[in-house]
């Protein structure tokens, strides 16, 4: 059976305000306390986190994370109200569009699919 994955992303100019991957990155902040620790949950290093991060930062009219530097009990990162917020409309516009494919495109486009690519050509 075909399997159809659709991909919210939202611009700001050419910039990918958010996407999934954002959208993992701000849950993984929520949880860990830090854009590092974050990073390492998610396979990424803290320089690509940073980026993503400021890249978010930038886009929307208020910062999505608040950093506070010097580690420990003291230093680390969190979402601010505006990223609580913009965290919870996307997974929340996401599922509405995930739950609105079903119809004749859809069922068309499966119909068409292979269960598995044919082998590639040598």
């Amino acid at each position: 059976m075909a399997r159809l994955k659709l991909k919210l992303q939202l611009y700001c100019g050419d910039e990918i305000a958010m996407g999934p991957g954002k959208a993992d990155l701000l849950e993984a902040i929520a949880c860990e306390g830090s854009i590092s620790a974050a990073g390492r949950a998610l396979g990424m290093s803290y320089r690509r986190a940073w980026l993503l991060v400021d890249t978010m930062n930038r886009c929307f009219a208020a910062p999505l994370v608040a950093t506070q530097p010097g580690g420990g009990k003291n230093g680390g990162a969190r979402l601010t109200a505006a990223g609580d917020a913009a965290l919870a409309a996307y997974r929340a516009l996401s599922d509405q569009v995930q739950d609105g494919v079903a119809g004749p495109d859809f069922a068309a486009l499966e119909a068409a699919i292979r269960p598995q690519p044919l082998p590639a050509q040598a």
